[in-house]
């Protein structure tokens, strides 16, 4: 395959998605028959929460993925990071969201390769609304995708964090934000519990004991797994970066939250 090449007035610039465009590639369709989605169980990505605290922002999410009545993925992959001071917590229709958030992280390498720096945390939260409200049509017929969206702005020296609307409405929210099936419970836990400016450990443990009560309170959530060695997928977003919870630091914190938790 060769490269291409465009004429000043013809280059499609730092967009990745106006570059696919210009070299022909194919386009997904916008939207898929009401019937055949009636024929299929489409897994479904549930509980996803984002917490600010006093360095950056937490970014947790369950593993569960549901087709109906059926659970079918039991550990599905919630919280990607976008780039190095930036993530992404999905939750919908696990398929379109998994390929949104890849063609993301396209996108942000693609303007940081061409422009020479970074997108702006403002930047990118725009970028991520523009794709979910392309979704639209999708969304429409059942394939909606309701993603999170958080960083460490390096402006401002400081974490925030936004979610969206199915059409692309963006929000940013100064304390926290839930989505998917269980999000109202985790809500609740999280409005509880925050203190603003907390210490990295609080705003985890905080965000660990959000989904274990959503798992008790949604069908659709998926607790904890301690015999098959599952655990939330959580991860902070500071000045150093993303960086993701290990298992055993997941399984120490489940082992005390657990005592809490219980009725």
């Amino acid at each position: 395959m060769s490269i291409p090449f465009f004429t000043p007035g013809n280059d499609p610039g730092p967009d990745f998605a106006e570059l696919l465009r210009r070299t022909g590639a194919p386009e997904p369709p916008t939207a898929v028959p009401q019937a055949a989605i009636a024929d299929l169980r489409i897994p479904h990505g549930t509980t996803v929460v984002a917490i600010r605290y006093a360095d950056g922002v937490v970014m947790a999410g369950d593993r569960r993925a549901t087709a109906g009545n059926w659970i079918s993925h039991k550990s599905m992959e919630k919280v990607f990071a976008a780039d190095r001071w930036s993530g992404v917590a999905i939750a919908g229709a696990a398929g379109p969201a998994i390929e949104m958030v890849k063609l993301f992280q396209l996108q942000l390498e693609h303007y940081e390769k061409v422009e020479g720096e970074p997108l702006s945390l403002e930047g990118k939260a725009n970028q991520l609304s523009g794709m979910v409200r392309s979704n639209l049509p999708a969304a429409m017929q059942g394939l909606a995708v309701v993603p999170l969206f958080a960083g460490y702005d390096r402006r401002r020296a400081e974490g925030r964090l936004f979610e969206y609307d199915v059409t692309g409405g963006r929000y940013e929210e100064q304390a926290y934000a839930t989505s998917g099936s269980g999000g109202m419970h985790a809500a609740t836990v999280v409005k509880l519990g925050y203190r603003e400016a907390a210490d990295r450990d609080t705003t985890v443990d905080l965000a660990f004991r959000a989904l274990l009560t959503a798992a008790e309170e949604d069908s659709a959530t998926g607790g904890a797994d301690p015999v098959r060695g599952i655990w939330p997928i959580i991860a902070t977003i500071d000045r150093e970066g993303f960086a993701g919870l290990s298992d055993d630091e997941l399984a120490e914190r489940y082992a005390r939250l657990s005592q809490e938790v219980r009725p």
